[in-house]
């Protein structure tokens, strides 16, 4: 066994033990730390709690009777401890905690420690500073308050006093808009902990936040945690529930790491997303697991001004060891998507119940910034997933998305508001359980997907005959697909190795307009 240390902060700690296990781990391990019992490892990534600061210890991993592993790591060092309970807070569940928490948080020292203890904390949306860490320990549930009138606003635009740049704060699936703060709210913080076994739980199930969803009431709905600007932050351990909208999303902000979060609400819960990185870079997500409403992981980049206006890519993105069940989509890049994204890695994930795996929606007039390039999909697993792979160029989002330039099949005029979709590889990808199809690949005519790559890939179809055809991609004149195999429009380059595809009906490869295609040992 191999172990890769992930995260350190001064209380805590998280690797991954990689035993060839996606998700989980392919047995239980015993851990120990400086000889003496810690906890059992279930899952590849495991976050260790109840870590004293500066303080070194030796990690040793057990199978039964024999040390099969070791790592040595120290925490950082940590300057004082702030009890919100100090400062007021009740943690009853009924007295709203909200300014007792903030003042704890403003008032901490860098590198010192806000607590939070088990308890139910009432509050409204928290903003954080830099250069802290905040602990919410197993058994406290920050509630948020369910009165939507109480919340703060995030403006959309306010122009500087000069007039020559503008400030963003809210925003809404990739416009510049007025949105409620969030549980949490990070805007320009960096160096931020935020770690322990709590939740953060948005009470939507409770409140109004899920009715009419589509309709700005006073604002758009706000996230669970949001971040605009910010640069090292990490997320371990929390559980996020619930939330009004999207759960967790990061904004025009860097090098983030999130280890052994949780994010759940109910399948028909809508838009509550479950990780959605809006123009960011150097990100890292390992060990989460996703059961939602929409897609588990979104990546974003704007939806027409503002990837047009900063040309800022989602990219360098690492999604590792996590299982994503009950969603639209397991990872899916857009469609709020005109500043591209490049350089993302999705490896050794389990995805289950799922509508699609990866799945990728672009379309006319996202514009000539919106590059999709060098996306590597390996050693993933996925069951009843009903549609695996789906790359969509002719997505019919927005009020124009039914229209006839964005949606007619002929070849137009290549310019700037025509997107690219680069290279995409997908290798050692199992997939039980197909049916609507393998994969579909719809490209533009005027500009087409560059290549895809599929390699040591298994599709098996279901055999449960109660399932219903599924339309694949949400593009006009698609026809509802049961067991097809894979379906290629508008490429330049399909190269298959190794892919296998048991279980299918009618033909095996259905292509149009694709200018080269290379099978080697292809069943």
């Amino acid at each position: 066994m191999k172990i890769q240390h992930l995260f350190t902060s001064a209380r805590s700690a998280t690797f991954a033990f990689l035993d060839g296990g996606l998700y989980e781990t392919k047995k239980a391990y015993q851990l120990t730390l400086n000889g003496e019992p810690h906890c059992e490892a279930t899952t590849v990534v495991t976050s260790l709690f109840g870590l004293q600061p500066s303080t070194k210890y030796e990690l040793e991993v057990w199978d039964e009777d024999e040390c099969i592993a070791g790592e040595q790591f120290e925490t950082k060092a940590e300057s004082y401890t702030l009890n919100v309970r100090r400062f007021g807070a009740a943690g009853d569940g009924v007295k709203d905690d909200t300014a007792s928490i903030q003042a704890a948080i403003m008032s901490c020292p860098a590198n010192g420690r806000v607590l939070i203890p088990k308890g139910k904390y009432a509050v409204l949306p928290l903003f954080l500073k830099s250069n802290i860490r905040i602990e919410i320990q197993k058994g406290a549930e920050l509630q948020l308050v369910k009165d939507r009138r109480q919340f703060p606003i995030l403006p959309g635009v306010t122009e500087s006093t000069d007039e020559e740049s503008e400030l963003y704060l809210g925003t809404w699936e990739g416009n510049p808009l007025d949105m409620f703060g969030a549980l949490i709210t990070g805007i320009e913080v960096e160096n931020v902990d935020i770690y322990g076994e709590g939740i953060l739980n948005g009470q939507a199930d409770q409140s109004d936040w899920w009715q009419t969803p589509k309709v700005r009431r006073g604002a758009w709905r706000g996230r669970l945690f949001f971040l605009c600007r910010s640069k090292n932050v990490h997320v371990q351990g929390i559980g996020f529930q619930n939330s009004p909208s999207w759960n967790v999303h990061p904004y025009f902000s860097q090098n983030l790491g999130f280890y052994n979060i949780s994010i759940t609400a109910p399948a028909n819960s809508p838009n509550t997303d479950g990780f959605d990185p809006e123009s960011c870079s150097d990100v890292v997500v390992a060990g989460a697991h996703f059961s939602l409403g929409d897609d588990c992981i979104a990546l974003k980049s704007g939806k027409l001004y503002m990837g047009r206006k900063y040309k800022t890519p989602c990219e360098n993105l690492e999604i590792m060891h996590c299982l994503m069940e009950n969603g639209h989509g397991g990872v899916t890049i857009g469609s709020e998507i005109a500043g591209g994204a490049r350089n993302v890695a999705v490896h050794d994930c389990v995805m289950r119940h799922t509508d699609r795996g990866l799945r990728i929606k672009t379309r006319r007039g996202r514009g000539k910034d919106s590059v999709i390039d060098n996306i590597r999909f390996e050693n993933v697993q996925m069951d009843y997933v009903r549609a695996p792979i789906v790359i969509n160029c002719l997505y019919f989002c927005d009020p124009d998305g039914h229209s006839p330039y964005v949606q007619t099949r002929e070849s137009l005029p290549v310019d700037d508001r025509t997107p690219t979709i680069g290279n995409l590889e997908f290798r050692n990808v199992h997939a039980d359980n197909c049916s609507s199809c393998a994969a579909y690949f719809l490209g533009l005519p005027e500009h087409k997907i560059k290549s895809i790559r599929l390699e040591n890939v298994e599709f098996n179809y279901t055999q449960d005959k109660d399932i219903q055809p599924m339309e694949p991609v949400m593009a006009e004149g698609v026809e509802l697909c049961y067991k097809r195999g894979i379906i290629a429009k508008n490429m330049e380059h399909l190269y298959c190795k190794n892919v296998r595809l048991n279980g299918y009906e009618g033909e095996l490869l259905d292509c149009e307009n694709v200018e080269h295609s290379d099978w080697e040992e292809y069943k």
